[in-house]
C-alpha cells in the first residue's frame, strides 16, 4: 500500500499488464506536465494526445477528471516523500536544505492540482500528513544537531517555503534566490 494509502486515501490501482501499465505511466507523466504547463485547465483530449494514447483509454484508467487530478497529487506526494529517505544520510542540516529544495520543486508545480481538489478533503489532509511524517524528522535531527533554529516548527517552514513558491517573478532565479534567504534564516542566531 502507498504512503498516503496506509493513512486512508488509496489511488486508483496501478494496472498490471504490461501495455496497460505503459499507458497508465504515460498518462500520469502527460497530465503533470500538462498541469504543470497550463494549469487547471488542461484538457483531458490533451493530456491523452500528450501520453499518446486515445481519450478511451484515459478514461478507462481515470473515469473522471477528479481522478486523474488525484492520482496525479498523490503520486507525487510519495515521491516527496520518499525523497526524505533519500536525503536521510546526509549531515542534518544538509538533509533538512536538500529536502526543503526538493519540496519547493514539489510545490511549483502543484498549484494547477490543488486548486481543483477540496481544500479540506480526505486526500489532501491525508496528504498533508505524509508530508509532516516525512518532512519533520528532518528539521528535527537537525534541531537537536544544533544546526536548526529550536525555535522552529515544521508546519511554518512548510508555510514558508510554499508561500515563496508562489510567487511568481519575472526571473524564475529570484524563487530560489528568496529559498535560499529564507533557508538561512532557519539557523541559529549567533550568541550577542
Amino acid at each position: 500500500m502507498s504512503e498516503v494509502g496506509q493513512r486512508g486515501v488509496e489511488p486508483p490501482r496501478r494496472p498490471q499488464r504490461a501495455d496497460a501499465r505503459r499507458n497508465y505511466d504515460a498518462l500520469l507523466t502527460a497530465a503533470h506536465d500538462a498541469f504543470a504547463d497550463v494549469g487547471a485547465s488542461a484538457t483531458l483530449e490533451d493530456i491523452a494526445r500528450r501520453a499518446g494514447v486515445g481519450i478511451g483509454t484515459l478514461y478507462r484508467h481515470f473515469p473522471t477528471r477528479q481522478a486523474l487530478f488525484e492520482t496525479v497529487y498523490v503520486h507525487e506526494v510519495e515521491a516527496l516523500c520518499r525523497s526524505a529517505a533519500d536525503v536521510a544520510d546526509l549531515a542534518p542540516w544538509d538533509a533538512l536544505v536538500a529536502w526543503l529544495h526538493r519540496f519547493a520543486a514539489y510545490m511549483a508545480t502543484k498549484r494547477a492540482v490543488v486548486e481543483e481538489l477540496a481544500r479540506d478533503s480526505e486526500l489532501l489532509i491525508s496528504c498533508r500528513t505524509a508530508i509532516q511524517a516525512a518532512g519533520a524528522p528532518l528539521l528535527d535531527r537537525a534541531q537537536a544537531s544544533g544546526e536548526a533554529r529550536p525555535d522552529l516548527e515544521f508546519d511554518d517552514v512548510l508555510r514558508l517555503v510554499m508561500g515563496i513558491t508562489l510567487i511568481q517573478p519575472s526571473d524564475p532565479a529570484q524563487v530560489e534566490r528568496l529559498l535560499g534567504l529564507a533557508i538561512d534564516g532557519m539557523r541559529p542566531r549567533a550568541a550577542g
